[in-house]
């Protein structure tokens, strides 16, 4: 399953619109910075075709002007 956290920087006035947005997906969690107009965006999926869904979800929301990823890997599910 990959996780990956994001700096996601809003447009000007946007923070709390891009906020709304990003927080409506059930597989992103937000935590926005309280000193800078910036986001942190943590998402977890359940597969790479899910992963690039949701990417593509996250990069047409209108409120958001750069995502950058900070950190990603891909934890092995568990077969038994």
């Amino acid at each position: 399953m990959p996780i990956k956290s994001y700096l996601a920087h809003p447009h000007e006035n946007k923070k709390e619109e891009l906020i709304t947005a990003l927080s409506a997906l059930k597989e992103c969690e937000v935590m926005p910075a309280t000193n800078e107009d910036i986001l942190v965006l943590v998402t977890d999926t359940l597969d790479d075709a899910s992963d690039e869904i949701l990417k593509e979800k996250i990069e047409n929301i209108e409120s958001l002007k750069l995502l950058a990823m900070v950190s990603g890997f891909n934890s092995p599910q568990n077969q038994q």
